[in-house]
């Protein structure tokens, strides 16, 4: 049982990982923090698929003598374009925030629920 645990230990990181940032995300009520744990989460999501593409004794796929087994580049590709879209969700998140600030003066969603049952 413990080979088990220690050969799978990327994985039981990712998983760590993965809750910090969900408590994260769950757990404040600053939209800057709230953006921080979705970041941290995603990222965690990504290493999971990458270690999921990974091929034991596997090389690049690039056709040689003497290799036999070849890694799918197809996980790495997709989570390349994951980053790419979760900076520029991020970036937009953050441009937001900033927006909210200027109208309400305050980035905790409590108080912004408080003012919009004022008005």
């Amino acid at each position: 049982m413990m080979d088990y645990i220690i050969g799978h230990i990327n994985y039981w990181l990712i998983i760590a990982v993965m809750m910090v940032g969900m408590f994260t995300l769950m757990s404040r009520t600053n939209m800057i923090k709230k953006l921080a744990g979705l970041s941290i989460f995603q990222t965690a999501v990504i290493l999971f698929y990458v270690s999921l593409g990974k091929v034991e004794d596997g090389t690049a796929p690039i056709v040689a003598e003497g290799f036999s087994t070849y890694s799918n580049p197809l996980p790495q590709v997709l989570m390349l374009t994951a980053i790419v879209v979760g900076v520029a969700t991020t970036a937009v998140g953050f441009a937001l925030v900033i927006r909210i600030k200027e109208a309400y003066n305050t980035i905790e969603e409590d108080e912004i629920r408080e003012l919009d049952a004022k008005s």
